[in-house]
């Protein structure tokens, strides 16, 4: 990204806590000022899955002239109390961890590294389906020692702990909390009218793509948003694609997405 927690302020030391809160909209209107300074008046497709989905569909939202197409994968108009929860339970997870402290961590021999790997762990299990994790560990041993009493693991839990452990080494705690009370705040009608009054004035020719075992932004809330948009290439519900691993199947399944997005692209 462009300036975060990790980033030095003008006093000569990282952000840190100090770092201002930031919404969805915020990060769109940095964006949009980017766009600006280099002279893009409208963007022949603006796409994004996830989070960048959140920031597609507020650019709608925000500059529906500014774009010609429009495509959402994943992701919803407004995040909802369930999405919120999973989040403040991560968040708490590293505020937690005692090396945290209170996010001036930079200086010290050792970060919150525990916490923002437990995180990670709750994270994934949002973003994988349980139909993938059954199939995949079932329950199936790490190791030749036995989990039930004797000091063993089962395989599911090897493989959390190796994805959380390994997301530390590359990103930063209070980046993280900047991102996920991010997320928390998306809201498409804020101060804007009811979502069928946002969304109707977006003209672009759009695509709005769920994950049918997607548990993390589940398909209803994208068939939400093709609901209200006057010109999506499949109508009033959206594309869903079937998919085993969950909401990381915009990332995964490339031969499905992108015949979706060659679909919009194509006129």
């Amino acid at each position: 990204g462009s300036t975060g927690p990790s980033s030095f302020a003008p006093d000569g030391s990282e952000w840190g806590a100090r770092f201002p809160y930031l919404t969805i909209r915020d990060q769109v209107a940095a964006q949009r000022a980017l766009a600006d300074t280099l002279g893009i008046e409208c963007f022949s497709a603006v796409i994004g899955g996830s989070m960048g989905g959140m920031h597609a569909v507020e650019w709608a939202a925000g500059s529906p002239e500014r774009m010609a197409r429009l495509a959402i994968l994943a992701a919803p108009a407004i995040s909802n109390a369930d999405q919120i929860a999973l989040n403040s339970v991560q968040i708490e997870a590293i505020r937690m961890d005692p090396t945290f402290r209170g996010g001036h961590y930079y200086d010290e021999d050792e970060g919150p590294y525990r916490g923002l790997a437990l995180a990670r762990r709750m994270a994934l299990l949002n973003y994988r389906s349980p139909d993938e994790l059954n199939e995949r560990f079932a329950r199936s041993w790490q190791g030749a020692l036995d989990p039930l009493g004797h000091g063993g693991r089962y395989a599911v839990e090897s493989y959390l702990d190796f994805h959380g452990n390994k997301f530390t080494r590359r990103f930063d705690a209070n980046s993280y909390i900047t991102l996920v009370e991010a997320m928390n705040s998306h809201d498409i009608t804020r101060g804007r009218g009811t979502l069928a009054e946002v969304l109707g004035r977006v003209d672009a020719r759009a695509l709005v793509l769920g994950i049918d075992t997607d548990r993390l932004f589940p398909v209803e809330q994208q068939h939400e948003i093709a609901a209200h948009l006057p010109n999506t290439i499949h109508g009033a519900e959206a594309a869903v694609i079937s998919s085993p691993f969950g909401h990381d199947a915009f990332l995964i399944e490339n031969e499905l997405v992108g015949a979706h997005i060659a679909e919009l692209l194509a006129e």
